[in-house]
Formats: C-alpha cells, structure tokens, sequence
C-alpha cells in the first residue's frame, strides 16, 4: 500500500542527537545523551523505567524540548515546536499510552489534525477509504466508522500504528508496540516492520521483550539513568547481557523458586458456570490459598471480561465461593469485602488515579481504616511510607502525584493498593505490563511473596514465559470458554499455544 507508507517525496531521515540535556525544573532526566540513527536500521532502544527513553524519543519527536544539546536531521540542526513539525519531515512518536479520542472514530482519529477536505467541506469518504488501507496495512478488520470507545486494548494498539503509516512516516518510533498483541497480531507487525525497513524508513523499537529485539532489529543502543550506555550489533549481544547493561549489575534468576502448594484447606475462590454475555461460557475453576494459577489465552479470548463478571465491573452469572461460602458480587468493593481483590490491565485508565497522589492511591480502597469518623492524613502517610519501603517504589518524594513515578513503580503502587485491603484473593491482569526487566523481577518475588504469606494468586498474561515461570497451573481461555488447564510439569510455550488455538493434543485437567 505505497500510497499509505510513502510521502510525496520520499526522503530517508538520518539522526543525530548531540549532547541531549533535559531538565523538569531541578530534576535532571537527560544527561548529554550523544548517538546517530541512520536511515533503512531497526534499532532497539533499551532501559528501564525511567532511563530517559521515552524523553529522548519526545524531543526527537517534537513533544518536548530539549534543555541543552543539539538534535540533527540530516545533518542540519532542528527544533521543533510541536509533534506536527516533526511530522512534516516524516517522523512520528507511537505513544506507550494510546493517544486517541474515544468519542472519535477511527477514521477521525488516524486524520486528526490532519483532515483531508474537497473545498470548505471535510472529505469522509477519501479519509475513511484511506483509513481501510492503513487498517489493512496492519492486518486490522474494522469498519473505520466504528467509535474508538468500543475497540478492545489490542486493536487501540493497531489504530496507533495505523495512524502513523497513514502520517507518511520515514522515522518512526515505536514504545511497547506488541504489549497488548496477540502472536499472529505481533508477526503481522513483524512483516510490516520489515517491509518499511527496505523502504529505507528508519524505527526506534522501545521494548522489555528482549526476544523481540533480537528477532528484528539491526542494533542495540542501551540507556541507563538518563545516559547513553551501550550500543552494539544486535547479533554480538545476549539478550543475558542486554539485561545486564539495563540495570547496571548482574541480574540473577528472573522467576523466584515455586513453593508447593498446600493442597489439604478448602479452594480460596470456586467459580462454576459462570457466564459474562458475549464474553465467558461456563467457565469453572477453582485456586487454592498459596496457589499462583495463571489465565492464558490469546487476545479476545474472554479472560479479562470473565474477571471483570466475577468483579461485578460488567454482567456476569454463575456460583462464587469464597473459602466455601457462597457470595454475590455485584461491585469491587462489595468483592473486597469478600477478601477478593483485582488489578485491571488497564493500569492508568483503571488501576490509579495518576492525577492523585500516592497516598490517596494507596488507601483509596481502605479508607475506612483511616476514617473514625474524619480522615487521618497521618495515618494514610505512615501507610504510605511502610509501602515504599515494602513494595520497593522508587520515589523522590512521598507528596507527588502518581504520574511522575516511572511505569515499574507505577505498577508496584497498583500492587500495594490492591493489598492494601489485605484480601484473601488477588487477580493480577497483565501485572508486568510495559515494565523493565528489573521491575518485572522485583513483581515476580512481590507475587511470590504473596502466595507464601497465604493469598491465593491468579495472574492473567499474554507473556507465556511469565505464566510459565511464576504459575503452579495455568488456565487457557479460547473463544470465551477454558479448554484446559495444564500443570507446572506440562507448561511450555508450544502446549499453551496448542490449547489456545484449538490444536492440543495432550490431555490436561
């Protein structure tokens, strides 16, 4: 689809960032980062959470200025006052968090700012053809008139991408584009990124999936605390040594050891028969105090909606009991009550208030703990401090808002609050979501931890690996129903694949 991926004058951008400083007030984040990207390479950009990725890629991208330091394209010096001047030379930002209207359609979100128009009228029709194309171009099947409100996570993600292609870009950035992909949605992207390589457009792949950087880029460029590290040819790295240069020491065993489970108390959590309308049919499991049992499945499958049922978050029906005692649930906090907790995937939109701070994220789920009958600030902040320190948040301040934590730490909150109402049952979805490889060792031991202290742990992912290396059984959804569910002994990748495609053939109970 030339015609998508290829500006009137096809230009190749070359980069050059020189002495890059960036500062928010008295917080320096970039520290005279120095290196040239050259047209037609993938490049993995690596860090962790706050390595001034993210930053970098905004200044290039022309979402912020830099404080110091020169940003060359094509060997001439730029500056750019927003993100539609640097779309005029072809290079656009694929943002981790969706930058959407919902109320929009996707249509109008891939041309906005950018309308098309036949004389004083904007042309529906050439924007919602285009709009097919660029949707087909990354293997999306949606009429372009549907409202983004009513997309799932995955095809929000396909929209973003979608929208770049259709802004001609000839260098494009792309941050934790497969975190909401399925395995047949990530290859398709795979191809495409291939595709715009030999057309010469130069990509900044931002990843934790180690396994995805090496697969499809042609170098790697490491950045820690704000500083230029590393870069080498992806093909004389490790993914081992990746890590390593991430987070500045030697990184031990990624998954914690599997405890036994305790299989002689009464399931923690029984669900029979439980039905949410369009998404789960019949689904029954049960998960034991100490227990880590995971939810597999490809996206669409039905496993966040099924909890979003037993949460009382949509519709649902069907038997929950709750160390045997049977509950109705029909919002989180009467489920909280029960001493069943849930963190939504969703961990801006749903998890944390990122306008509150950190205290009142914390305690927002406990409050009556805090209340007799007026609010105790001290109180909240005491519990504030306890979970810093136990959750290992890495924080400057303890009075900021939960916007300025890194996406790890942002995680480790959402966690602390989960907790916070001590519940009996956890439900994790996506836990690991779009967080470095050091957070997502610090989550594994902080879920580790959990099961020992007793609370039965249910993880939802798409990260095989994860589930394979936490679970002590793992659940596999496939068009809205559990077609199995396979023990410690039998978890590879190839037999979760098998069930949640339809194609098993080893029996699993």
């Amino acid at each position: 689809m030339n015609s998508m991926t290829t500006p009137s004058a096809k230009r190749s951008v070359a980069v050059e960032f020189d002495g890059i400083v960036k500062a928010f007030g008295p917080v320096q984040v970039l520290h005279g980062v120095s290196f040239a990207l050259q047209p037609g390479h993938v490049y993995g950009l690596l860090g962790e959470n706050g390595a001034g990725k993210s930053t970098l890629m905004k200044i290039l991208s022309g979402y912020e200025q830099p404080t110091a330091g020169t940003v060359r394209i094509n060997g001439e010096a730029q500056s750019f006052a927003d993100s539609r001047a640097a779309e005029q030379l072809g290079i656009v930002l694929i943002h981790q968090e969706f930058n959407l209207a919902e109320d929009l359609s996707v249509a109008q979100n891939i041309f906005l700012g950018h309308e098309k128009k036949k004389g004083l009228w904007l042309d529906d029709r050439s924007m919602e053809r285009e709009a097919a194309e660029a949707l087909a171009e990354v293997g999306l099947s949606i009429d372009p008139r549907t409202k983004v409100r009513r997309l799932i996570v995955a095809e929000k993600q396909l929209v973003e991408i979608a929208k770049a292609l259709a802004r001609h870009a000839r260098l494009l950035v792309m941050d934790e584009p497969t975190a909401t992909l399925t395995p047949g949605e990530t290859e398709r992207l795979f191809q495409l990124i291939a595709r715009l390589r030999a057309d010469g457009v130069t990509i900044v792949y931002i990843s934790h999936k180690l396994d995805e950087v090496e697969r499809i880029t042609d170098e790697v460029i490491v950045m820690r605390d704000g500083r230029f590290v590393s870069r080498a040819h992806t093909r004389e790295i490790t993914r081992h040594q990746m890590a390593n240069q991430m987070v500045g020491r030697e990184i031990a065993d990624l998954y914690p050891p599997r405890d036994p489970v305790n299989t002689s108390p009464a399931p923690a959590l029984q669900v029979k028969g439980f039905d949410v309308p369009g998404w789960a049919h019949e689904a029954s499991f049960e998960v034991r105090p100490g227990e880590i049992l995971g939810f597999a499945g490809l996206v669409g499958a039905g496993r966040t909606e099924l909890f979003e049922g037993i949460m009382g978050l949509r519709p649902g029906s069907g038997e929950i009991r709750l160390h045997g005692e049977p509950v109705q649930i029909r919002n989180p906090r009467q489920a909280a009550h029960h001493g069943l907790t849930y963190l939504s995937e969703d961990r801006k939109g749903k998890g944390l208030h990122v306008d509150f701070g950190l205290r009142e994220n914390l305690t927002l789920m406990a409050l009556e703990r805090y209340a007799s009958p007026w609010l105790k600030p001290e109180g909240e902040r005491a519990a504030l401090a306890g979970a810093v320190k136990e959750f290992g948040i890495r924080t400057g301040s303890l009075d900021v808002k939960a916007s300025s934590l890194s996406g790890g730490n942002q995680q480790k909150l959402a966690l602390a609050k989960v907790l916070h109402p001590r519940p009996r049952v956890v439900v994790l979805d996506e836990p690991t979501r779009g967080v470095d490889v050091g957070a997502k060792r610090d989550i594994y031991f902080l879920i580790q931890r959990m099961a020992r202290e007793g609370l039965a742990v249910i993880v939802v992912s798409s990260e095989l690996m994860e589930l394979i290396g936490l679970c002590h059984r793992v659940a596999v959804m496939r068009a809205g129903r559990i077609v199995g569910t396979l023990h410690a002994d039998q978890l590879t990748e190839e037999e979760l694949i098998a069930h949640a495609t339809g194609t098993a053939t080893v029996a699993s109970a």
